[in-house]
Formats: structure tokens, C-alpha cells, sequence
């Protein structure tokens, strides 16, 4: 995650919301829940890091495990893991991603004769282009 009061890409998207939210901008809305969901997912951890430890079921501290679930720990935290942080560099490569994979998706449509879900996702493209392009 980046640090609070930068000005970066997911902040402006963010802030976009809002106002889509209000202009009941379908396309827009899309788009920034899809780019936000985009680099939230990027900033996720792997399910099992390298050098996890399951808990050991017969351990004399029974606080430390979960007592229906063998190999589990119990108590607040537990489960916890920092995200990874991303660089505003990656977030607009995943956000530059999104927009590729909606111009090829959209050629596809135009290609089919769905005039009108090509320029849906247009819609979409333009409005991260336009976020994308200030940075």
C-alpha cells in the first residue's frame, strides 16, 4: 500500500467513485470497481508464504490452538498478514492492463456486431485513460 495523503492512482479512482455513484455513470462505475478490485487483488499475499508454521495440535500452550480445527491458532490477529505494497509505477501497469483487456474485448464485440457492448467498454476505457493520463 502506498502512504496515506499521496496522490496516487487507487486515491483518485477512489475519489471518482462518488461522483459516479451520483451520475448513476455505469460505465464509469465499472470501470473504477473493476481498476480498484484490480490493484486491491495485486496487493494481496499468497494463501501459504514460505516458512508458515502450522500450529501444533499438542502443544502444552492450548491457548495458541484452535480447539475443533487441528493445525489452526486461535485469537485475535491470528490470521493477519500485511498486503504487499505496490509502487505507483505497478498500479498503472494493472491499471493499463484493464484497459488493453477492455479494447481487445471491445474490438471482439464490434467484431460480432454487439455495436453496443463495444462502446460500453469503451465508455470504460476512457474513463481510466483519463485517470491513467494524469499521473
Amino acid at each position: 500500500m502506498t502512504r496515506p495523503g499521496d496522490d496516487d492512482l487507487r486515491e483518485r479512482l477512489r475519489r471518482a467513485l462518488p461522483a459516479a455513484m451520483k451520475a448513476k455513470d455505469r460505465p464509469a462505475l465499472a470501470a473504477l470497481r473493476s481498476a480498484l478490485g484490480a490493484i486491491d487483488n495485486a496487493e494481496a499475499v499468497d494463501a501459504e508464504p514460505d516458512g508458515w508454521e502450522i500450529a501444533d495440535p499438542d502443544a502444552e500452550d492450548v491457548d495458541a490452538v484452535h480447539p475443533r480445527f487441528a493445525g489452526t491458532v486461535a485469537g485475535v490477529g491470528a490470521t493477519e498478514v500485511e498486503r504487499r505494497s505496490l509502487s505507483a509505477a505497478q498500479m498503472e501497469d494493472i491499471v493499463r492492463a484493464e484497459i488493453e483487456g477492455r479494447e481487445i474485448a471491445a474490438a471482439a464485440l464490434e467484431r460480432a456486431g454487439q455495436r453496443e457492448q463495444a462502446e460500453r467498454l469503451r465508455a470504460e476505457v476512457r474513463v481510466l485513460l483519463a485517470h491513467v493520463n494524469r499521473t
